[in-house]
């Protein structure tokens, strides 16, 4: 059974910064990413990469302040976040998708950025 586990959300000030972590298990996957879903928002793609680690693709809106990783013998991605802003408030979910094509969803961690 699949399974995917965030951690590492919380508040922060405008500028600070945060790593997200996702422990995944219980699954071969292709392709792993980030995604978050504000107030009010339909949910975003932040930043993916395959499971190799070659192709890593970000939003616009995070480009050079967030940088997604992973250590393939660890099961784990992680999501580190520079330079946050008030925008970057939401929830972030951690996403797999399995060489059969079949995505999960972990159960999100609460990222807010105030002062």
């Amino acid at each position: 059974q699949v399974q995917l586990v965030e951690s590492g959300g919380g508040l922060v000030q405008p500028g600070g910064s945060l790593r997200l972590s996702c422990a995944a298990s219980g699954g071969t996957f292709s392709s792993m990413g980030w995604y978050r879903q504000a107030p009010g928002k339909e949910r975003e793609s932040v930043a993916a990469t395959n499971w190799s680690g070659f192709s890593t693709s970000y939003a616009d809106s995070v480009k050079g302040r967030f940088t997604m990783s992973r250590d393939n013998a660890k099961n784990m991605v992680y999501l580190q976040m520079n330079s946050l802003k008030p925008e970057d408030t939401g929830i972030y979910y951690c996403n797999a998708r399995t060489y059969a094509g079949a995505g999960y969803w972990g159960q999100g961690t609460q990222v807010t950025v105030s002062s």
